[in-house]
């Protein structure tokens, strides 16, 4: 018996759903790349991501999913040899750390839990030992999908400040540009890199870097460059060099529309709406662990990200859960990645989602583990309505 049949739902964190409008974007033929629409797209493109990143700096588009923003923020500011320290709350600093250590870089992990964000006062302590200043980048996530931890990025600046360190900031916001704020003027941070799958609403494709003046003299001398990757040469007089060859039209199309939309919710209004969902999944989630098995990855509840709840289930293979709500539900969860397998899953609320998306994912939840004889608190779903109700008054 299956009750799947319908329009099946995707919750996992990346890549999320893509609106109606995004999709017939794409839908229109191929267009000259040298001159005309496009050209002036790409640079309304450009100028619209400074809006979204929340700096003046210079902003470039690639077509290249988030690990290839990754090696597009590091090659350009980095030299072979140059020593990193990235900070670990999850899989995905480490995993940065990793691309980096690859591509020429001596790398250090600031050791951290995956159950809680980084500790500011221990980056003041590491940076404080470093009086030569061989630490030339801070490596973070704003959200780590894997854990579900947001850190706080203005208290690692501060950190940074405070240890009187000259280290670049590089942040990772393929989880959090579009869900949350991210403003990297005012907090800071000199490279910023995120991804088209996510908050942006877009197919996977593209990635986004962001670099301020910081970042930029730290080009002129990098020798981890390479042609494709090249701030230098993108910035060319040319709309090819834009993309080091042939655009990727249709997903540029997307993105326009995609941005199109989160300026017309207006992005303050789109940070709410994810706070307001978040809120009401870990009130579910909050009653499910009432069982004592169900509990939140992520114990302080100010360190629970906006757009990804990872949950854990002591005792029980997450598996059957999400097989059962994918194959009798039509729900498709996140499972747990980085030594999570089996031992939790992840609800995604990020992007194009609202209120019935995330309640008929909460119960399609409630109803697997009941199927399934999970041990766990009643009235998650009736939890989170309530919290709902609460914030979007009549």
């Amino acid at each position: 018996m299956t009750v799947a049949n319908g329009r099946q739902f995707l919750s996992i964190p990346g890549p999320t759903n893509v609106p109606d409008a995004v999709l017939q974007a794409m839908m229109r033929p191929a267009v000259d790349i040298y001159t005309g629409p496009l050209v002036a797209m790409t640079d309304a493109l450009l100028e619209d991501l400074k809006t979204v990143f929340g700096t003046k700096g210079h902003t470039y588009i690639y077509a290249a999913n988030g690990h290839g923003g990754w090696e597009a923020a590091l090659s350009n500011v980095l030299s072979r040899g140059d020593h990193v320290l990235a900070l670990e709350s999850g899989r995905f600093a480490i995993g940065w750390g990793e691309m980096a250590k690859v591509m020429g870089a001596e790398v250090e992990v600031l050791p951290g839990e995956w159950h809680r964000a980084v500790d500011p006062a221990a980056l003041a302590a590491r940076l404080s030992k470093d009086k030569a200043h061989a630490i030339k980048a801070v490596m973070v996530v704003q959200i780590d999908t894997a854990s579900g931890v947001v850190n706080d990025i203005p208290a690692i600046r501060k950190a940074m400040d405070a240890a009187k360190h000259p280290a670049l900031l590089m942040v990772d916001c393929v989880a959090s540009l579009g869900c949350m704020p991210f403003e990297m003027d005012a907090w800071g941070v000199d490279v910023a890199m995120a991804g088209s799958q996510k908050g942006l609403m877009t197919p996977p494709g593209l990635a986004f870097v962001a670099a301020n003046g910081r970042a930029g003299e730290a080009h002129k001398t990098a020798n981890m460059k390479t042609h494709y990757w090249d701030w230098t040469f993108r910035q060319g007089p040319e709309h090819y060099q834009k993309y080091c060859g042939t655009p990727p039209e249709h997903l540029l199309f997307a993105q326009r529309a995609a941005l199109d939309m989160l300026f017309a919710e207006g992005l303050e209004a789109v940070w709410k709406r994810h706070a307001v969902l978040a809120k009401a999944v870990h009130a579910a989630v909050a009653k499910w662990s009432e069982g004592q098995v169900v509990s939140f990855n992520v114990r302080d509840p100010a360190q629970r990200a906006a757009s990804i709840t990872n949950v854990r289930l002591d005792g029980y293979d997450t598996g059957r859960l999400t097989d059962y709500t994918r194959e009798k539900c039509g729900v498709t969860l996140g499972l747990g990645i980085g030594g999570y397998e089996g031992k939790a899953f992840r609800i995604a609320h990020m992007g194009h989602t609202n209120a019935p998306m995330v309640l008929g994912t909460l119960g399609a939840i409630e109803m697997g583990m009941t199927a399934l004889k999970i041990p766990h608190g009643s009235g998650g779903v009736t939890a989170a309505i309530e919290s709902l109700a609460a914030a979007v008054p009549a």
